[in-house]
């Protein structure tokens, strides 16, 4: 990451709006059980530990819901994935040491259940930012240390 803006892929983003919309609707069931949401309010101590866990998972709610608005507040901030060099939202195809090729994208989403995302703090994705179409990259796997060459950057 470069410290300032940083751009996203459109899968990247179709996931954290995703997210935000399921994490939106979830607060929304946690919030109308809290005390202010209406029914009786008499209990014991357990009804009001219960309720304290409840106030505390939509403050989690909340605290994810404000990091995923102001990362996509920065992503339109950003503007396109760069096309001169590799970075977070670019399209990259690589060529692996046993001759297998593989186009995939740049992404920070970890959750994305996609097999052409390579989250920027993934070894590989690590190695790659900052690289250029004929660049060979080094990286670390399970088995060891391996390369990649960049074939191309973009669609």
């Amino acid at each position: 990451m470069t410290g300032g803006p940083e751009p996203i892929s459109a899968v990247a983003r179709e996931a954290l709006e995703r997210e935000l919309d399921d994490l939106r609707t979830e607060r929304e069931s946690v919030a109308v059980t809290l005390r202010g949401g209406g029914g009786d309010q008499t209990g014991d101590r357990a009804d009001e530990a219960d309720e304290l866990e409840r106030a505390t998972e939509l403050d989690r709610l909340d605290r994810r819901i404000d990091d995923i608005e102001g990362r996509l507040r920065e992503a339109d901030a950003a503007g396109a994935p760069r096309s001169d060099a590799i970075g977070v939202g670019s399209t990259v195809t690589v060529r692996f040491e046993d001759g297998a090729e593989m186009t995939v994208q740049i992404g920070e989403v970890a959750a994305v259940l996609d097999r052409t995302m390579v989250t920027s703090d993934s070894p590989l994705g690590g190695a790659l930012l900052g690289h250029r179409a004929g660049d060979t990259v080094t990286y670390v796997t399970p088995e060891g240390p391996t390369t990649a060459v960049v074939l191309s950057l973009g669609d």
